[in-house]
């Protein structure tokens, strides 16, 4: 069965970037322009592995991904940050978060594809 990946992401270039690595390795894409976005998206779509950027208006990807780990039935799904930002307070924050990894943009598409493998198993 082929799993969904929801990305999360403002930038238009980010979540074609994205669509076209993961769509590539068999991958069902659905996409959410900001965290509310996202979370209305969540709603409609089973996701087996979320990806979200940080740096988003209306909810930045800390207010998302809090707002995913209150809900019971989206607390198990994988949380992937895929940002530009390094800073290990940040990594820190999006642990306590409930973030799973951390992946720093530019990405790698093999490496973006075995990590998600790897958390989704």
């Amino acid at each position: 069965m082929t799993q969904t990946i929801l990305t999360v992401d403002d930038s238009r270039t980010m979540r074609d970037m994205l669509r076209m690595a993961l769509a590539g390795a068999g991958f069902n894409v659905v996409e959410a322009v900001d965290g509310e976005h996202g979370l209305e998206v969540l709603s409609a779509h089973r996701p087996d592995v979320i990806i979200t950027d940080i740096n988003m208006p209306k909810l930045d990807g800390f207010g998302f991904i809090e707002a995913v780990r209150v809900d019971d039935d989206y607390r198990a799904i994988p949380i992937l940050v895929l940002t530009t930002e390094s800073d290990p307070a940040k990594k820190q924050r999006a642990r306590e978060a409930g973030a799973t990894g951390w992946i720093v943009k530019p990405f790698n598409p093999e490496k973006l594809v075995e990590a998600i493998r790897r958390v989704a198993a």
